[in-house]
């Protein structure tokens, strides 16, 4: 078994090499892993479905070949199904729900070495920005008890960040990538709409915003693992244009002089930024200029709270259909508390909009983004905080009073045409767009999008900084991230609740 000093100086690509080169094998270096799981798993709460025995199975046959050859691995339990493991999605409706087949990213992060482990905690179908399930209980962040992880692939975060594994793999519907990889410290990139498969069952998720990948402490891993996983499969319904050189290749080169707009603004809301995230900003577009880009401030001219109101009546859509799917799947009718009261609130609200608002909703988010194509015409890369703040409270997001008596009655009943004619979206987003605030604008568009741990807190949390490109410009992203990864490196940084060397 590798020491625990030794497992956390590598990343993922270092553990392989290590493996490779006959310093350890892959079962010493699962049964580290494991051992890392047990010692923070229990002060953290992010992996909530062990696979022991499944992965000592694995490597006692054979030790796996591939980039990342032999290097332990955690599944996040949305959507990833793993032949003969539970896939919970954070509900206990799904609570004994066993796949058997495995999803193509499952396939193709295995066919890379991987070895899962175990599954990670998510909220109930992914739906908020802060890992909390009542299934599972609260994910906590290693470097605060009493802040989130962030979400939806909370659970992956906390586990990179406290050192379990080097990467993980997650999901970005509305920044489900980037908001972990903000709230711990690590690289997170969505990337760009069809660049990885989403079969043998998925299509479009959430209409197209869904971008699965992987959380990970290096630019390098991110690179490497997009290298495994992209491309098409049977029955998508679209794919990204192979890349001209691999993104392990396009880390080696430098990024040229960029046009980067920097905007101090939120995105999909009219929310204030804290002063943490402006300050993280404002020293990374320094950073930038002293690298030789050509740094600017701009906003792109769109109408925030229209987006935000859009892209929300997107998601109570999509979660009003996985509850009927979802019974669809087991074959059965779902039972009150089976789901979470704002899962049941979110599918109630969706029935007091018809088809047509709908289209109209999805029509006005295409026009703002033809708006800010325009825009991104002049810039390379759009600079933001990932989030309006350092990682929050746990149980802020949470109803609160007249919310939760709100909460509780839309979970129960229809409120027939209230929510259209009431202006319940635009107050929903003004009570919960607080905290994610800007990376949804990246899944509607389809752009790749990256955050990086460039900013910490007074405090000592972590605050992300997120690079937006042009849609299929991952290649943009990698090499940004890459020089800034060498001129400011992040790899030594250590939360106080992880893993001790």
């Amino acid at each position: 078994m590798l020491d625990f000093t030794d497992y956390l100086a590598e990343d993922g690509l270092g553990l392989a090499a290590r493996v490779a080169a006959g310093d350890v094998s892959a079962a010493e270096l699962l049964e580290t892993a494991i051992a890392a799981c047990e010692a923070v798993n229990p002060a953290i709460n992010a992996v909530i479905e062990p696979m022991f025995e499944q992965a000592r199975a694995r490597v006692a046959q054979a030790s796996p070949a591939g980039p990342f050859g032999g290097v332990p691995f955690l599944m996040k339990d949305l959507g990833s199904a793993v032949a003969g493991a539970r896939l919970q999605n954070g509900s206990r409706f799904f609570r004994d729900f066993v796949p058997d087949y495995d999803a193509e990213m499952v396939v193709r992060l295995h066919a890379a070495g991987l070895v899962t482990f175990g599954k990670t905690s998510t909220p109930e179908l992914g739906l908020v920005g802060t890992t909390e399930p009542r299934l599972f209980g609260p994910t906590r962040n290693p470097w605060n008890l009493e802040r989130t992880a962030g979400g939806s692939s909370g659970g992956s975060g906390a586990a990179v960040a406290a050192g379990i594994v080097p990467l993980a793999s997650a999901g970005d519907g509305g920044g489900s990538i980037r908001i972990p990889a903000a709230c711990n410290g690590l690289v997170g990139l969505k990337p760009s709409r069809g660049r990885n498969p989403s079969g043998p069952e998925g299509g479009e998720g959430w209409y197209g915003q869904v971008q699965l990948g992987v959380v990970s402490r290096s630019v390098r891993d991110t690179a490497a693992a997009l290298d495994a996983t992209a491309g098409g499969d049977p029955g998508m319904p679209y794919c990204a244009p192979p890349p001209p050189l691999r993104f392990s290749d396009e880390i080696q080169r430098e990024p040229g002089r960029l046009r980067v707009a920097v905007c101090r603004a939120a995105l999909c809301c009219e929310a204030p930024i804290d002063a943490e995230c402006l300050a993280g900003l404002d020293a990374t577009a320094q950073l930038l200029e002293q690298l030789g880009h050509h740094v600017e401030e701009a906003v792109p001219p769109l109408d925030r709270l229209a987006l935000g109101c859009n892209f929300l009546m997107r998601v109570l859509a999509c979660t009003g259909a996985e509850i009927a799917d979802a019974e669809r799947l087991l074959g059965r009718r779902s039972r009150y508390g089976e789901f979470e009261p704002t899962t049941r609130a979110f599918a109630n609200l969706a029935r007091a909009f018809n088809a047509v608002d709908l289209t109209l909703a999805n029509r006005a988010i295409e026009r703002e983004m033809r708006t800010l194509g325009r825009f991104m015409e002049g810039y390379d890369v759009l600079l933001t905080p990932t989030l309006a703040t350092p990682p929050a409270p746990l149980g802020v997001f949470d109803p609160h009073g007249v919310d939760a008596v709100m909460t509780a009655i839309a979970s129960r009943v229809s409120l027939g045409p209230l929510p259209k004619w009431g202006g319940v979206l635009e107050q929903l987003v003004a009570n919960n767009f607080t905290f994610v605030v800007s990376t949804m604008l990246a899944n509607m568009s389809g752009e790749p999008s990256i955050s990086l741990p460039l900013h910490c807190s007074a405090d000592g949390l972590p605050v992300g900084m997120m690079f937006t490109a042009r849609i299929y410009q991952e290649a943009t992203l990698l090499r940004l991230a890459a020089q800034l990864e060498r001129a400011r490196p992040w790899a030594a940084q250590r939360p106080p609740h992880g893993l001790a060397a």
